[in-house]
């Protein structure tokens, strides 16, 4: 009977999302190259990678790797020589400025190591803008675009600051409410370029704690660029480039990488 009971126990157990959708990001024989006056310079020399669902993954590399440029690749921000990008079961190979942009409001969140907050508007407002530039009115899941900002705010330690300027605020706080904007529509991936690069030690750990408790919160898929070993090591994947080519992938316990840090 025991026997039986555990049995049933693992029937009943849920299969792991990666194996109920396609992975959140598909890439297949990737390259950038940019001609000059007297060569050409290979950036990406075909890559090929696989993120699944909910994975948490560093992407490492010296200067010149190609790390930065994979990143903008898998955004759109820029577009690729040759190969394929699927985001979420869409294709992005080869979609015109319109079409990626609206792609990009629904399905990816992004980080920049230098904030770009726009200066004109307040820490709420600041947020509130992915919702509002994919139509709002519940066109992207959320029927109250200012409460799910405020909850967001509140999440970083920023609610009482929400109608400050990016001017009143430190580096470590503009970093914070990039955080919130990045989580606003609920983006299955999220995309952080350095996002601890221009803060000192106690900021940055400060930052990178919310960014993994906002993300196992929401469910997002995160790739991260990073140089920082510390950062890095708390990924549950870390795949290192180097000259263009994908030199390693690691996977940790997603357990381990994910829990809190004193």
């Amino acid at each position: 009977m025991h026997a039986t009971q555990c049995h049933n126990k693992k029937l009943e157990v849920h299969p792991p999302r990666s194996d109920l959708r396609a992975p959140a990001i598909q890439v297949s024989g990737l390259t950038k190259s940019i001609p000059t006056a007297t060569h050409r310079v290979d950036i990406l020399r075909g890559i090929d990678l696989e993120i699944q669902l909910g994975e948490f993954v560093a992407i490492m590399g010296p200067s010149g790797s190609g790390k930065s440029t994979l990143l903008g690749l898998l955004a759109g921000l820029d577009t690729p020589t040759s190969g394929q990008i699927i985001l979420d079961g869409e294709d992005i190979t080869g979609l015109d400025e319109d079409r990626m942009a609206l792609l990009r409001g629904r399905k990816v969140g992004f980080v920049f190591q230098s904030y770009h907050l726009l200066p004109t508007l307040t820490a709420e407002e600041n947020v509130l803008l992915p919702y509002e530039l994919t139509g709002g009115n519940g066109s992207s899941g959320i029927s109250d675009g200012p409460k799910r900002a405020r909850e967001l705010l509140e999440s970083v330690g920023l609610l009482d600051r929400r109608d400050h300027y990016p001017v009143q605020l430190s580096g470590g706080e503009q970093q914070r409410v990039a955080l919130a904007r990045a989580f606003m529509v609920r983006p299955p991936i999220l995309l952080a370029d350095e996002p601890t690069g221009n803060l000192d030690t106690e900021n940055g750990k400060h930052v990178l704690e919310l960014l993994i408790s906002l993300n196992l919160r929401e469910g997002t898929t995160l790739v991260l660029v990073t140089h920082d070993e510390a950062l890095s090591s708390r990924a549950s994947r870390r795949i290192t480039l180097r000259d263009g080519r994908i030199v390693s992938d690691e996977r940790e316990n997603a357990e381990r990488a994910t829990e809190p840090r004193p």
